[in-house]
């Protein structure tokens, strides 16, 4: 399951409307004869990529699948019939599939006399390679990450506002990546008129990365066409509101949203309730100064504090990467 994880994560952001899925294929005496993840829409999903490695090998063998295999027609064929067909014996799955459309797959496997186990590494899946997707199956909404760098005293730019470059080379390397894996990048229209960013995705050399998110900016100034986000690198959607529900609702066709504004934006989609998780990159530096990561979240005192929990700690090269979601915070 850990090498169907890895393909699933290898295809984050290449198979947008549908979920990025990991599939390996163990033959009869458990050696790895396949692997694969889904192709971008319209191609095949993972079972049927890795069936393709297998071939005939996978005969009598196991499917190992990060989603349950799909019963239903779409504009592919249903991955069950593709397992029936190559004649495996057992399939193991981790999360199963919450779409009423698609869902059914394991109960016909078994009815056809395949061995069927789900659950496995389940939470581990919906928590990360999935999370996002299902998400957007639950509500009909994006799911929102904001993502901030920020000095250990929660700072993101110095006195002057220069905040090139708080994180280090290997944090922007990590943001990059995680750009590459989005459906979208959203900033208010002060992060553009400030900084001008690209907001687009690059590889370690520079590059642009293949795959490139939709860019979005919020808010009710008009974007001259010299700035950067109006150049053809990518895709730009502008929307004159600053009500996060009404974003939310224009981006609806999209399912992992990566909320890099400034703290006014920041601020905005807090006091909202519509930030699903928080990636801080925390450098370790001091700059002091007025320039905060965030603005009013709409908290008066202590107790009507914003909770969050920890849902991962990361290392990346001398900075720290806090992956939080919401939760509460029990004092003792």
């Amino acid at each position: 399951m850990a090498l169907a994880i890895e393909q699933a994560q290898r295809v984050k952001g290449s198979t947008y409307p549908n979920p990025p899925v990991g599939a390996v294929i163990l033959d009869a005496g458990g050696t790895v004869v396949g692997v694969g993840g889904t192709e971008p829409v319209g191609g095949a999903h993972a079972e049927v990529m890795a069936l393709r490695a297998a071939g005939e090998r996978a005969a009598g063998g196991t499917a190992v699948v990060t989603l349950e295999p799909c019963n239903h027609q779409g504009r592919t064929g249903p991955c069950v019939d593709a397992l029936l067909h190559a004649g495996v014996a057992a399939v193991v799955y981790a999360v199963a599939d919450p779409n009423p459309v698609a869902s059914g797959g394991a109960q016909r496997l078994r009815d056809s006399g395949v061995a069927v186990t789900g659950g496995v590494c389940a939470e581990q899946v919906a928590a990360g390679t999935l999370r996002e997707w299902l998400h957007k199956l639950k509500t009909g909404l994006p799911h929102v990450t904001w993502k901030f760098a920020t000095s250990i005293d929660g700072r993101s730019a110095a006195a002057d506002g220069s905040s090139q470059w708080i994180t280090s080379e290997a944090a922007r390397a990590d943001l990059h990546r995680r750009r590459a894996a989005a459906d979208a990048i959203m900033v208010g229209t002060g992060t553009v008129f400030v900084d001008n960013p690209t907001l687009t995705a690059r590889l370690p050399d520079g590059t642009p990365a293949p795959q490139q998110p939709l860019r979005v900016v919020v808010g009710e100034r008009e974007v001259p066409p010299e700035f950067h986000v109006r150049n053809t690198d990518s895709p730009t959607m502008a929307l004159r509101t600053r009500d996060p529900h009404e974003v939310l609702r224009a981006l609806a066709d999209r399912t992992d949203v990566l909320l890099e504004g400034g703290p006014t934006v920041a601020g905005a989609f807090l006091r909202a309730g519509v930030v699903h998780r928080i990636l801080a990159y925390v450098a370790p530096i001091l700059l002091g100064g007025p320039v905060t990561a965030v603005d009013d979240v709409g908290v008066a005192s202590i107790v009507g504090a914003l909770r969050w929990r920890y849902d991962g700690v990361e290392q990346i090269g001398p900075d720290l990467l806090l992956s939080l979601v919401p939760g509460v915070v029990h004092s003792s």
